[in-house]
């Protein structure tokens, strides 16, 4: 590593370390970074540093000496512990151990030694001036906005990650429903077997933490899975029975005087209270709620067909539950629906039938004054199980068959 001539304080600092504070010093300088929270973003972004959770300890028990929560470019930054109070911070750490820690955050950029002549840590006075001889926080401190964009990131990434094995989940579930299905329509195809076996193993593998590549490779082999059997199941006949299905659920619930259809009188009910989150695994979710466990009695090409506005908004095929949910959730912000009424709408609707709510709501969204409170009063029906999304969608039907 090449360095740049001796420091005032007889250390030689890296070029690299020069080049990041010339970066960063007019980003940071004079505006107050609260340490402790620079800190916990240095956590999240601690790969794209270089740094271990061991390191960020010993960075942890430094601060400590910092006298002020706020890390601030006007004031001196340097803490000036010794080793042995530095160990005792840290609940008797080894020195050695300590050491090599330090040495991977002054590695990092993250700290700058400032020796003494003598090689002790100490503060004194000289004249109006106050010089300190230890570890300079300044770096740390003028690297806050890089620490806080690299954070950031990883937490969009985990976000991702989190999005598509929810859809991967759905995946798995539509794949065993359609084989279930297809068995019924045309007994003893080895196709149904299959796609059986291939749910069981996505089930196997979402188990596991996987990566966002795996992740998306599972997608896509459900995805051509998923396809084979839609291309099997669809036909006139299949399309005859799930629509009689579907009418003879809305006759059930047009029958009954606490059934819900798409009015904006829901608006004033008053939203159900919001729950803590559940597991992010969807199945989990269902075990919670005992109404949510089944895909919605509606077939979902008339759902597409009934809410048309849905083309508009998302640009994509929408042939299975996994992709109308992957829909929802594109178009969900858009709506002014926040991400805990969404949320909770899954919770105790199920992912799906809580889709099917949001794009019929989309129909009308003109109608409806609060679309947010909306879905809140329909998801503590559902809770209660009094709600079901078929009438839903067989009124949207009426209403275009009307117009």
């Amino acid at each position: 590593m090449e360095y740049s001539p001796i420091s005032p304080f007889m250390r030689p600092i890296s070029r690299t370390h020069l080049r990041v504070v010339d970066e960063h010093d007019t980003l940071a300088m004079g505006k107050p970074v609260n340490k402790w929270v620079l800190l916990r973003e240095l956590a999240k972004a601690r790969v794209a540093f270089g740094v271990s959770e061991r390191d960020l300890t010993v960075l942890q028990g430094l601060l400590s000496f910092f006298p002020d929560d706020a890390l601030d470019g006007n004031t001196t930054m340097v803490v000036f512990p010794s080793n042995k109070a530095i160990c005792e911070r840290l609940h008797g750490m080894p020195c050695s151990t300590m050491r090599r820690h330090l040495a991977r955050l002054v590695s990092a950029g993250l700290l700058v030694r400032r020796d003494s002549p003598n090689g002790k840590r100490y503060a004194r006075k000289e004249g109006q001036d106050r010089i300190a001889f230890g570890f300079d926080l300044t770096l740390l401190y003028q690297r806050a906005s890089e620490i806080s964009r690299a954070a950031e990131a990883v937490r969009e990434s985990e976000d991702q990650i989190r999005r598509v094995r929810e859809v991967v989940s759905l995946m798995r579930r539509d794949l065993a429903a359609l084989a279930d299905f297809g068995e019924e329509l045309e007994p003893g195809n080895d196709l149904w077997n299959l796609l059986r076996d291939k749910a069981m193993l996505a089930a196997k593998a979402l188990r596991r933490k996987l990566p966002l590549d795996a992740l998306l490779q599972l997608r896509a082999e459900l995805e051509h899975f998923l396809e084979q059997a839609r291309d099997k199941i669809d036909g006139p006949e299949t399309e005859e029975l799930v629509t009689k299905d579907a009418q003879n659920e809305q006759h059930h619930h047009s029958s009954n005087t606490n059934s819900i259809v798409l009015e904006p009188n829901l608006e004033n009910v008053r939203p159900a209270a919001t729950t803590p989150d559940g597991d992010p695994d969807i199945d989990q979710e269902r075990q919670n709620n005992p109404h949510a466990k089944t895909l919605p009695k509606i077939p979902l090409h008339l759902v597409t067909t009934s809410c048309p506005t849905l083309a508009t908004f998302y640009d994509g095929p929408v042939r299975h539950w996994h992709q109308l949910y992957d829909a929802a959730c594109h178009i969900r912000p858009a709506m002014g629906i926040t991400p805990s009424a969404w949320e909770e709408a899954q919770r105790c609707m199920g992912p799906e039938q809580a889709s099917v709510v949001v794009v019929a709501m989309l129909e009308r969204f003109a109608e409806i004054r609060s679309p947010g409170g909306y879905l809140r009063a329909l998801a503590s029906k559902a809770a209660s199980g009094k709600f079901s999304c078929g009438p839903m969608i067989m009124a949207l039907m009426g209403r275009r068959r009307a117009a």
